[in-house]
């Protein structure tokens, strides 16, 4: 009896952690998939059952050309990898016991090796040999990591087949070739298939290798799901996730498909029931429908999405380079409309991803939109070509005194044109700082007062957080003396125990659900914010300190090595026209340079004076300039040790 219990209770504990690994597993899809067909875009209140997320997915062109990319890359690399993946396996099945050993050892070091060696090694190995990142580079990474697992599908079956019929196929006058697709391909096919089915299902999951491999313009769904997440995930993307997992786990179930589990094995000597037989034949039979259907779907889907791309393919083209949400995406449509220039729109999160991506020349982008002190960086380093300002008239509508700014970083106004700027300033919850006692924060000192211990929100940026100390300091934010660096570090890690993060994206989202009640935070925010907490019990207000802070200004400039430089030019002085500018401000809300644009606003607006401040209040702010690498290893190094200590 006692056993009996003891057994019960083993296996209740089997089937509880088992249950409990699989929720740990699926529950985040799970949710991601009920948020899908959620109408409201709260990811914390359910608005009802909606398809629109669905049918919005399907109506956005930037996700189903990402989805023909993928599909593309997916379906070509996987008949190649398979193609040579099949033909390597007969050749390892021929080898004699030791090298096949090896060989099969080296095969599954790639399936081994950590994805980010693998994609970074390629992207180093094209650049090596002059091959510009884009499309053929990602192919040929995902051929290059594709075929260790079509092999591996391959040889269980080559095992199984017989070599004597093989040769008897031979010995009745059969050629190798015709021998071996009448006898060892068809009993090979379900291997050959399933490879093809696990190379496509790798390809379309794949992320690292494309992220590393790819180049301008070019999106599969995996590295644009990662893009908008960075910049704030829509409910598109929940929809777009969901249906990649349920493809990519029905593909995973038909390739594990396995007949031979359907049913107990006889003894050995025993011999095999004919209505087991039978079964197993059906079994079989029903899982090379399945691969072949699944592999018909993929040419289908393919070639729909293919022809899809070409309709709306275009050889006048432009390709951007921007941040994240730092558009209208009506503009991009209403300038394709008027100019017949097709945009190519890649995203970047800081301008420390951007530089690189420009210096290496790989990936060749016609137009960017960096930041003062990276702008200075790269026209020192020759990565600008001069604008022609005679393809750009409305530079006329750009207010002069943004220009003056400018040749702070850019001292003849030769490389940039001012797109969007602001400030970094203090934001807190009024009703918070009330309720610790504190008085409304007027300066950057007051992020140093133990009051607000557990509740400052600082940026995640080694820049923003050095200009909040030196600034505090009484230095400017663009020293290079190691001293003053050293005294604004100690001045942050004496801050740290006060801290409750350091965010970027994250600190409106934190401030809104009052998780924090002072924050660093740039202007730009403020618009969103204001409108976000109307009708609230708190208010959020913002603050430029007195001690002075960053004005800050993105421009647009082109790359020197930009291929399409007309195009660019018309790019930025359509971005200049006033009625487009005043429509891309009211979808960013950031400040705009553009004086037309600024007298297009409501009143209520243009005297909003958290978005634009008083140009007295500005006094002792300043540009960020580009430091040179020598002051930024030292930047970067004491960031690293106010973060680690």
């Amino acid at each position: 009896m006692m056993n009996g219990e003891q057994s019960r209770f083993k296996r209740f504990i089997q089937n509880f952690y088992l249950v409990f690994i699989l929720i740990f597993l699926y529950a985040p899809i799970l949710i991601m998939m009920v948020l899908s067909f959620n109408s409201s875009k709260s990811r914390t209140q359910w608005g009802g059952f909606t398809l629109k997320w669905y049918s919005e997915m399907f109506q956005n062109a930037t996700i189903m050309d990402a989805l023909y990319n993928t599909l593309l890359i997916a379906f070509i690399s996987a008949l190649v990898a398979t193609v040579i993946g099949t033909v390597a396996s007969l050749g390892i099945n021929a080898m004699k016991r030791l090298p096949k050993t090896v060989v099969l050892g080296v095969n599954n070091i790639p399936m081994l090796n950590s994805e980010i060696v693998t994609g970074i090694s390629l992207m180093l190995t094209f650049i090596a040999f002059g091959i510009s990142l884009g499309f053929k580079t990602i192919l040929l990474a995902h051929i290059t990591f594709n075929i260790p697992y079509v092999i591996l599908s391959v040889m269980p079956k080559l095992k199984q087949t017989d070599k004597y019929t093989y040769e008897a196929a031979m010995d009745l006058g059969a050629g190798p070739v015709q021998a071996f697709f009448k006898v060892v391909f068809p009993d090979i096919m379900p291997g050959v298939l399933s490879g093809f089915l696990l190379a496509f299902t790798m390809s379309l999951d794949d992320f690292i290798i494309t992220h590393f491999t790819r180049g301008a313009g070019i999106n599969t769904l995996s590295t644009l799901i990662y893009s908008e997440v960075r910049r704030g995930i829509k409910p598109s993307m929940y929809a777009l996730s969901s249906i990649i997992f349920v493809t990519v786990l029905a593909l995973l179930l038909i390739t594990n498909f396995s007949p031979e589990k359907s049913g107990k094995r006889p003894p050995a000597g025993m011999p095999v029931p004919e209505e087991v037989r039978k079964r197993r034949k059906n079994m079989e039979t029903f899982r090379k429908g399945l691969l072949v259907a699944a592999a018909f779907f993929i040419v289908v889907s393919v070639s729909f999405t293919t022809y899809k791309h070409y309709i709306n393919s275009s050889s006048n083209e432009l390709y951007v380079y921007n941040w994240g949400e730092y558009i209208d995406e009506s503009v991009i449509d209403q300038f394709e409309q008027e100019t017949g220039i097709q945009v190519t729109y890649d995203l970047f999160e800081t301008n420390e991803e951007m530089y690189p991506v420009i210096e290496a020349g790989a990936v060749q982008y016609d137009v960017v939109c960096p930041s003062d002190y990276m702008i200075q960086k790269m026209a020192e380093n020759g990565l600008l070509a001069e604008i022609n300002f005679e393809n750009v008239p409305n530079i006329k509508e750009i207010d002069p005194v943004y220009m003056d700014r400018s040749k702070s970083f850019d001292p003849e106004n030769k490389y940039s044109v001012p797109y969007t700027w602001g400030t970094v300033g203090i934001l807190y919850n009024t009703e918070l700082i009330k309720q610790l006692g504190v008085p409304a924060p007027t300066k950057w000192a007051d992020l140093w007062d133990e009051r607000y211990k557990g509740e400052i929100l600082m940026q995640d940026s080694v820049r923003d957080a050095f200009m909040v100390a030196l600034k505090e300091l009484g230095y400017s934010m663009n020293t290079k003396s190691p001293e003053e660096l050293a005294k604004a570090r100690d001045l942050l890690i004496r801050q740290k125990p006060l801290v409750q993060a350091y965010v970027i994206d994250q600190v409106r989202d934190k401030m809104i659900g009052e998780e924090a009640a002072i924050s660093v935070i740039y202007s730009g925010e403020m618009l969103y914010i204001q409108e976000e907490t109307a009708g609230s019990d708190f208010t959020l207000e913002y603050v430029l300190p007195e001690e002075g802070t960053n004005i800050w200004i993105d421009s647009w400039v082109i790359p020197a090595n930009a291929k399409n430089k007309e195009n660019a030019e018309k790019w930025i002085n359509f971005l200049c026209r006033p009625d487009i500018a005043k429509k891309n401000f009211e979808y960013i809300t950031y400040a705009t340079p553009n004086k037309g644009a600024f007298d297009l606003l409501d009143p209520e607006v243009q005297e909003n004076k958290a978005v634009f401040p008083d140009v007295s209040r500005l006094q002792n702010c300043e540009v960020f300039n580009y430091m040179g690498d020598e002051t930024d290893s030292i930047y970067n190094e004491m960031w690293k040790e106010v973060k680690s200590n």
